[in-house]
């Protein structure tokens, strides 16, 4: 059996489809029956409950060969690491009480960080949390950025006419499509080629690119060629991340905090490129999704 926490987003979803198609049982958690239906008509039981109940959890945990364990974001919490470490010990404790002997966890570039990681410190006390457990055998995922987040800049595009961040312009990062994510989580899930805790398996898309670059390439994809990035500053960013999501002060903060440490080099100062940790999605394919996003918003 196995046990996909997030059944219904970027990652959990296709990691549930691809083990359906190879044959493989699947308990899919979501808070909401219906949003799991695609799933369950494919075979898959369904599991609905709330995560931060570790009774709920553990029960879903019982008999699993392995569980793909990942922390859903909360924007409306005023302690966004207060939320995350609810939702670990959860997650804990049911890998404890249930005997789950496998654990893939989303985990994130900068979770190597001992401060200063903003919405990834709690994935770093994540996947401490986790490398303690007993007997238990962990990997943990390290993807970079998402290319999915660059979606949010489709109503800035149509309102101010650029992009914009407080990442900076010029700064090459990677980037990366969150169906290799899932692809990758997929692959170790069936495999299970690891032992013991303390594993990181980092996903860094196919190539490093900068806020320059994408604006670019989105720029050609929705007809505006002339497209321009714009740097912003923290408190403009915190300002509409407050205002334009609805986000809270504490979450609009982590975020920052999370971006100057990328700015200053930080994020990514444990990864080093290599054949295994490249994907294949490019950012001109994915253009064609944000294009999409952009047609039809």
């Amino acid at each position: 059996m196995y046990v996909i926490m997030g059944s219904t987003g970027n990652t959990g979803k296709p990691i549930a489809l691809a083990l359906l198609n190879a044959g493989k049982k699947v308990r899919a958690i979501s808070r909401d029956k219906s949003k799991v239906k695609e799933l369950v008509d494919k075979g898959a039981e369904p599991a609905v409950g709330e995560i931060s109940d570790a009774n709920f959890l553990t029960k879903a945990f019982e008999g699993a060969t392995v569980v793909y364990a990942m922390i859903p974001p909360n924007f409306k919490t005023d302690n966004y690491r207060g939320y995350q470490n609810q939702i670990v010990e959860s997650i804990a404790k049911a890998i404890e009480k249930s005997g789950v002997k496998y654990a893939v966890t989303l985990s994130s570039v900068g979770a190597h960080l001992p401060e200063k990681a903003g919405v990834v410190q709690g994935l770093g006390d994540f996947e401490q949390r986790l490398n303690k457990i007993k007997d238990l055998n962990v990997l943990h995922l390290r993807p970079t950025y998402f290319m999915e987040n660059t979606l949010g800049q489709v109503g800035m595009i149509k309102m101010m006419g650029f992009m914009g961040s407080p990442v900076k312009a010029d700064l090459k990062f990677p980037i990366v499509a969150t169906k290799d994510i899932a692809e990758v989580a997929a692959k170790k899930l069936l495999s299970l080629d690891f032992k013991g805790t303390g594993n990181v398996h980092y996903i860094l898309g196919p190539r490093d690119v900068t806020y320059n670059e994408i604006a670019q390439v989105f720029g050609k994809a929705i007809s505006k060629p002339d497209l321009k990035y714009m740097e912003a500053s923290y408190q403009d960013a915190k300002f509409g991340m407050m205002q334009g999501w609805g986000v809270t002060e504490n979450v609009a903060d982590a975020m920052n905090e999370f971006v100057k440490s990328m700015n200053e080099g930080k994020v990514l100062s444990d990864t080093k490129r290599t054949p295994a940790n490249t994907t294949p999605t490019s950012l001109e394919e994915f253009a064609h999704v944000f294009a999409h996003v952009y047609q039809h918003s």
